[in-house]
Parts: C-alpha cells; sequence; structure tokens
C-alpha cells in the first residue's frame, strides 16, 4: 500500500531537517524503477508515486534526473585500495574487481547509458556527479606516488589514466557482450595486460 505523501513528508517542511527515510524511500524506489523501465522511461513522478512522497520533495533533494540517478545506482564512492600498499598489482586487480563489482549491477546496467549521455550534455552535472569520487580518485594516485618513490612503476604513469583504462575496459567488455559475465578470469587477464603497461 503506498503511503500517503502527507505523512511520509512532513520533514519536508521548510526549516526542518531531511527525514532520512524519505531518501531511503526515494533512492530505493529510483533503483527498482531503473531495472523495470530503464533509465529513459524513468520520471520523478513515477519515483515520487513509488516512494510514497512528492515530486517537490525529490526536488528538495535532487535537482534532476540524471543527480538522483547516479546517486541511487552509486550510493557510496566504490572503495578498493584496503589492502595494504606495496603490492602494485594487488592493488591494479582490487580496483578492477571493485569496477566490475560496480558496473555489473542491475542498477547500474540500467543507469548508465542514459547517465553518460546526460552527463556528457552537461558539463556542471559533470563536476557535481563526477566530485564524489574525489576519494577514490585521490587514493589512487596517493598509491601511485609511493610506487613511483619506491620504483615500482614508472614515473611517468598519470594516475588518472590508469583510472581511465580500468573504467573503460570494464564498459567495453560489458558493451560487447551485454549479458556475458565479467569472471575473476577476466579481471586476472585484464589486470596482466595494465600491470605490465605500468610496472618496470
Amino acid at each position: 500500500m503506498k503511503a500517503d505523501p502527507s505523512s511520509v513528508d512532513k520533514a519536508g517542511v521548510a526549516g526542518r531537517p531531511r527525514d532520512p527515510r524519505i531518501d531511503a524511500a526515494i533512492l530505493r524506489a529510483t533503483a527498482d524503477l531503473l531495472v523495470e523501465i530503464g533509465y529513459a522511461n524513468l520520471t520523478l513522478a513515477a519515483v515520487a508515486e513509488r516512494a510514497g512522497t512528492t515530486k517537490t520533495a525529490l526536488y528538495r533533494r535532487w535537482s534532476s534526473k540524471a543527480e538522483l540517478v547516479h546517486e541511487a545506482a552509486f550510493p557510496t564512492a566504490p572503495t578498493a585500495l584496503d589492502a595494504p600498499a606495496g603490492d602494485v598489482a594487488a592493488d591494479v586487480r582490487a580496483m578492477l574487481a571493485a569496477t566490475r563489482d560496480v558496473f555489473t549491477s542491475p542498477t547500474v546496467r540500467a543507469a548508465l547509458p542514459g547517465l553518460i549521455a546526460d552527463m556528457g550534455a552537461d558539463s556542471e552535472l559533470n563536476a557535481r556527479v563526477m566530485s564524489r569520487f574525489t576519494d577514490l580518485f585521490a587514493a589512487v594516485r596517493d598509491r601511485l606516488v609511493e610506487a613511483v618513490h619506491c620504483r615500482e612503476v614508472h614515473a611517468d604513469v598519470d594516475p588518472d589514466r590508469l583510472i581511465e583504462l580500468i573504467g573503460g575496459a570494464t564498459m567495453m567488455r560489458m558493451l560487447l557482450v551485454p549479458e556475458g559475465d565479467l569472471d575473476d578470469s577476466w579481471v586476472d587477464q585484464t589486470t596482466a595486460i595494465l600491470v605490465h603497461g605500468v610496472a618496470l
């Protein structure tokens, strides 16, 4: 049974703090609808109805469909560098495996094509969305700087290019084999290719 919007969105009154229950309901509804009907057919009205709230409540929290979808698909920025530093191959493999796990989730598979198109057409939206990955990108840069210092990788390896190669390889595989799995064998082979290109 759909909740009464007036009761679900009480915290939306000006001056009151946001109710995290409404945020969670909206993000859950967005993720579910993405899988069910796809990005192109997703509307904020449909999300509001599924979440039991109002479009006004959505717009108070997210300025656009793309930003809402991005947060629903990537509720937290991926992290992949929890292991101790010192093993470049392990770092690259961890980043590839984490990227694979994120990109192959049903919600991200459904969101990514439309999200990329919208972000490509709006540089400000692109900057806002990508800012959520700032900490992850900084961690990759720190690891590579340390690896260069320890003479584990070439000094001219650009961390941003490595990030692009990992994300690009994952997305290309998904395009070439839409229904296929990116199994551990794919992760291992791709890691070997990347590490061969960066290691001394």
